[in-house]
This record gives C-alpha cells, sequence and structure tokens, in this order.
C-alpha cells in the first residue's frame, strides 16, 4: 500500500502525522511511504532523515493526496485538503467532526473512508490515540493559563504558586479523565490550590488516592462548578463525551459573576467547547476576553509543542497505520470492534451515531457495513 503523509496547513500546527521510526516501521512491513518535502521541519527531521527511514519525498501535497491510497495526518483535513480526498482513499486523523458540519459534508462529499482517531476505543471502553494528546493538552492548559493570569495577558497578575506569605492561585479542574487528571497534576506541582470535579464517584476515589488527598475532589454538579468557578482563578474545561458535542457546564451567568482577570482554558473547545462562551481561537491569537474573564480556547492546543506531540502520537496510531496497510480498512476494522469505532465517514455516509445526531443526518451502522465479527 502506498501511504501518504501531508504537512499539516493549520494555523501554527507543526506535528507529523508519521516520524521517521513509524516510516521505517511501515517501509519494513513491506508497504510505501510517501511524506511532502519538509514534514518533519516543524519538529526539527530533515528530508533525509525521512528518506534513511526508506520514505519517498514528494515536492507538494497535491502529489501527496493525487498517489496515496492511504493519508495520515494529524488534524483534520481543511477545505482545500477534503476536495483532493477521493473515494478510493482512507483517511486516518482527528476529526471531531461533531461541532463541524462543514467538514463532515466536505467528507460526505468526497467520498472517502475517514477514521478518527478520537472514536478508536480499546475492549475497556479506553480512547488509547487521544489519550497522549489529551496528556499533552491537559499538562499546556495549565502552562497556558499561568501565563494568561500574567497582567500583560489580562489576567488578574498572580502567580500560580505564589510565594511565601502571599496565596497561591486557585485552579478548578472540571473534568477528571486524562485531560483532567493531567492538569491538576501540573497544577499541583506548579503550588497551586486545585480542585477537580468529576461526576463519577468511583473515578473521584481513584484521583483522590492518586493525589493521597493533596487534590480535593469533588463531585460534579450544577452548584459545585459555579462554587469553585466563582472563587478560582483559573478554571480548565476538561470534559469529553466520545464523539459527540462537549457539554456547556460552564454558563454566561457564571462567567459573568467570576472574578474579574480570571482565566478560563477550553479544552474541550476540539469537540464545540464546554463553556458557553467559548469560540476557537489559534496560536496566532490564542485569547479574547468576556465580561473580564480571559479565554483560552486554542483547537489544536498540543501544536505549540510539536516535537513532543508528534513522537506521543506516533507510539499511539502506528499500529493502527500498520493493521491498515497491511489488512486494508475493511478486514482491518472487521477485525476489531474498537477500531472499528473510529470508522466516522465512508461513502458519502456518516458511520459515527454520535456526530450523525449532532447534524440530525441519517446514521448508518458500520457493523453491519464490515460484517463484524
Amino acid at each position: 500500500m502506498l501511504v501518504g503523509v501531508p504537512k499539516e496547513i493549520k494555523d501554527n500546527e507543526y506535528r507529523a502525522g508519521m516520524v521517521p521510526s513509524s516510516v521505517y516501521e511501515v517501509v519494513h512491513h513491506g508497504h510505501e511511504v510517501l511524506v511532502e518535502k519538509g514534514l518533519g521541519q516543524g519538529i526539527g527531521l530533515s528530508d533525509e532523515d525521512y528518506k534513511q527511514a526508506g520514505a519517498r519525498i514528494a515536492s507538494s501535497s497535491e502529489e501527496v493526496f493525487a498517489r496515496s491510497e492511504l493519508i495520515v495526518k494529524v488534524k483534520e483535513p481543511q477545505p482545500d485538503e477534503c476536495r483532493m480526498l477521493r473515494p478510493d482513499q482512507v483517511l486516518f486523523t482527528y476529526l471531531h467532526l461533531a461541532p463541524d458540519l462543514e467538514q463532515t459534508q466536505a467528507l460526505m462529499a468526497s467520498g472517502v473512508t475517514a477514521i478518527a482517531y478520537e472514536t478508536v476505543t480499546t475492549p475497556d471502553g479506553a480512547l488509547p490515540l487521544l489519550a497522549p494528546m489529551s496528556e499533552v493538552a491537559g499538562r499546556l492548559s495549565v502552562q497556558a493559563g499561568a501565563t494568561c493570569l500574567e497582567k500583560d495577558n489580562g489576567g488578574a497578575g498572580i502567580l500560580l504558586g505564589g510565594v511565601p506569605g502571599v496565596d497561591s492561585a486557585h485552579v478548578l479542574v472540571i473534568g477528571g479523565g486524562i485531560v483532567g487528571e493531567n492538569a491538576a497534576y501540573i497544577a499541583k506541582g506548579m503550588g497551586a490550590h486545585v480542585t477537580l470535579l468529576d461526576n463519577s464517584v468511583v473515578r473521584l476515589r481513584e484521583l483522590d488516592i492518586t493525589y493521597a488527598g493533596r487534590v480535593n475532589c469533588v463531585f460534579s454538579n450544577k452548584a459545585s462548578i459555579e462554587k469553585y468557578a466563582l472563587e478560582a482563578d483559573l478554571v480548565i474545561g476538561a470534559v469529553l463525551v466520545a464523539g459527540a458535542a462537549a457539554p456547556k457546564l460552564l454558563t454566561k451567568d457564571i462567567i459573568k459573576k467570576m472574578k474579574p482577570g480570571s482565566v478560563v482554558v477550553d479544552v474541550a473547545i476540539d469537540q464545540g467547547g464546554c463553556f458557553e462562551t467559548s469560540h476557537p481561537t489559534t496560536h496566532s491569537e490564542p485569547t479574547f476576553i468576556i465580561d473580564g474573564v480571559v479565554h483560552y480556547c486554542v483547537a489544536n492546543m498540543p501544536g505549540v509543542v510539536p516535537r513532543t506531540s508528534s513522537f506521543g502520537l506516533n507510539n499511539a496510531t502506528l499500529p493502527y497505520i500498520l493493521r491498515l496497510a497491511d489488512a486494508g480498512w475493511e478486514k482491518a476494522l472487521a477485525s476489531d470492534s474498537g477500531f472499528l469505532n473510529g470508522l466516522n465517514v465512508h461513502a458519502g455516509a456518516v458511520y459515527c451515531e454520535a456526530v450523525a445526531s449532532a447534524h440530525n443526518l441519517p446514521y448508518t451502522s458500520a457493523a453491519q457495513l464490515v460484517n463484524l465479527k
């Protein structure tokens, strides 16, 4: 199979869909890899690094899309990329279609088979291809929030960890999944007062043990969200409903009542955001202010640390890339119901129920498509 890896074109996105070590493995399996010139530039790798791993270098993204059977990316295809997709291709990347009707329609129109990293599951329901970027985003969220709290960036001028004799910042993390766990880890490590909310008592018990009581683990409901948000200097939105639009947990009314110069970081913005006042921003213009509250809503947060992110993502995606290349998408998905959950769009139809529901589109069962065994 010919596997193609184009450069990312989203604003300030430098991650690479495949690193040389992944290329080497795919070539070792008897496949060809075509990467766009300069693919690794943003992560400190040269075209020569890719050549030594066995890749061929394409002069343009058009060449990659025109020749490849399997397209491996990081971020969702932009409109110009969607127009280059075709029915006999497989696209394997993050899609986040639930809040994005335009992209959903473009993929349907292309006829491509689109498999989303973020909806692939393991037998226990975990999200193995979302996890590495969730770890990065969770850790980055506190780093970004701490910067936004600085006065020059619109914040209240608070040092997250304080100093002896001066109280440290109060951080609220909404959601106890991988993003939330990593956010709480970094915030506590920086010396902040940390409260973590989740609606699973089982998960709260796990986190309380993990942090040995050093993080305030509280059951999430409307009352607790409002109470701790109004006390917070920094709020991290870390909720996730796999494949679906994120619930709006921090309302406009709560934002209005928050302390002037406080900061909210919406890590769920890829799925539409979990704050009512959120809208996607970019690394070029990462923040905006509403009612005196600084909002950081960058939709590709891990892109700011592309080297760490690219290698972390490749560690997770490589086994799946190999299965697609070795067996073809139908056999690869038919042999693994969790991998099959990654199928979002095929031949103009939607195969992810959460996406279909979000856009009021017809839903088709993926299990029937591949005769799951």
